[in-house]
């Protein structure tokens, strides 16, 4: 067993965590931070010039998508990175020069594998053939491509249906090879077909077709520049997909508001530094969200039927909260949720949801008087076993006001795989 991999499994075995460090949270999200550490790992793992011509043109018209997100693209890409910190590491870790020959596998079983985080096996680099595990060994062993190809087929040839067969796909894979590893599924007989995004936002799929016809989000990334109310819920831009902040950023520029949803009060909503601009280099940056709920874990559906009610309430008075007009036209079901509200204690859904009465009272005022409104949402939604209900009473909110179907309004599913187009609206639905 090589040196780094005795060092791996020494730590792993001992359950000791010397090596880990406490920090403060970092107050800011970006910056040249940000920069700084792109560069570094990028430099790190694929060399400087190797580096510089991929940052390059990635997220170009005429270059690649980023491996890391799915965060659409602008009409019209900067001409030079256009992507993020997460986005760069990403790539770096797709294009790194290290590599894991036959040696590595036959000094280090199975066994002594497993010992070791995803992380971990990661960093050793990419694989530079197909391997196989033989039935009796404990190493893996190389086997070449059509050998690897001629495996495949004779397994698939004993099944005694297609539907036998599960074909499962990874976030890696880019949108065109998810279409054609579709093509060739249905081609063999079968639709078993699941991928990560199963996980991920089957719920959101379920909820908005349910209740809009379409299992998509309904706006493109320029109506969210001019959105006067932007919901971010369950999400944390910062971390997982900071090319979002920019979004947000270009909506507070045009007057319009941010209102984060989430027990995590998340640093880049809290102070983004855009590294594209002197502002955010050099100044303090800039606070994304307006309004912070910090909402306890899973209890979305209390705070929302809270401020359903109080707007049910001031709309009563004027008629004027909710688009009536866009109601009686394009819903079904609005007498059904008026009268099922009063059933729920405002007291009870209060203590439930763990937000301070008087940050509620802040967002329905504002919510009373906007119309362009765009809810946004990730996995701190979708992954509970109540994710498509909690997907439902945002999409409520979002049909009382009529902000759906019109510019700057609409759904946001923010999901993180760039072929989940690919895998799941073209292929299996």
């Amino acid at each position: 067993m090589d040196k780094e991999f005795r060092r791996n499994v020494s730590f792993r075995g001992s359950q000791k965590f010397s090596g880990i460090e406490l920090h403060e949270p970092i107050q800011y999200a970006a910056g040249m931070l940000g920069i700084k550490e792109a560069l570094r790992h990028g430099f790190k793992e694929m060399g400087i010039l190797r580096s510089m011509r991929a940052l390059l043109n990635m997220n170009q018209k005429d270059g690649f998508d980023c491996p890391s997100c799915a965060w659409p693209d602008p009409e019209t890409p900067s001409k030079v990175a256009e992507y993020c910190e997460n986005g760069a590491k990403a790539l770096a870790d797709e294009a790194t020069t290290k590599n894991i020959g036959a040696d590595f596998f036959s000094k280090n079983s199975v066994e002594e594998l497993s010992l070791l985080t995803d992380f971990e096996l990661n960093k050793f680099g990419r694989l530079l053939q197909p391997l196989i595990l033989k039935p009796g060994c404990v190493h893996y062993e190389p086997i070449s491509w059509q050998s690897a190809y001629e495996l495949i087929a004779e397994e698939l040839h004993k099944l005694g249906s297609p539907d036998e067969a599960i074909f499962y796909t990874s976030g890696r894979s880019s949108n065109e090879a998810a279409f054609l590893y579709g093509l060739f599924a249905r081609a063999f007989g079968t639709n078993n077909m699941p991928d990560c995004s199963n996980m991920c936002h089957e719920s959101s799929g379920v909820a908005l077709g349910e209740t809009l016809g379409v299992g998509k989000g309904s706006v493109k990334l320029e109506d969210l520049y001019g959105a006067e109310v932007i919901i971010v819920a369950g999400q944390n831009p910062g971390t997982n997909h900071p090319r979002m902040l920019s979004a947000l950023e270009k909506c507070k520029q045009n007057g319009g508001k941010v209102i984060s949803i989430n027990p995590l009060e998340e640093s880049g909503l809290v102070n983004f530094r855009n590294p594209k601009n002197i502002k955010g280099l050099l100044s303090g940056g800039e606070g994304m969200a307006d309004i912070h709920l910090p909402v306890n874990i899973n209890q979305d559906i209390p705070l929302i039927k809270l401020i359903l009610k109080k707007l049910v309430e001031l709309d009563a008075k004027n008629k004027s909260v909710f688009d009536h007009d866009f109601i009686s036209i394009y819903t079904e079901g609005y007498k059904k949720l008026i009268d099922d509200l009063p059933q729920y204690n405002e007291k009870d859904l209060l203590e439930r949801c763990g937000v301070r009465e008087e940050k509620i009272a802040e967002v329905v005022q504002l919510l009373s008087t906007k119309s362009k409104i765009i809810v946004c949402w990730a996995m701190g939604l979708t992954q509970h076993k109540n994710g498509v209900d909690t997907i439902r009473e945002y999409i409520n909110l979002l049909l009382l006001k009529g902000a759906i179907g019109q510019p700057h309004s609409g759904t946001c599913p923010v999901r993180g795989h760039s072929n989940v187009q690919g895998d799941r609206s073209v292929g299996i639905m």
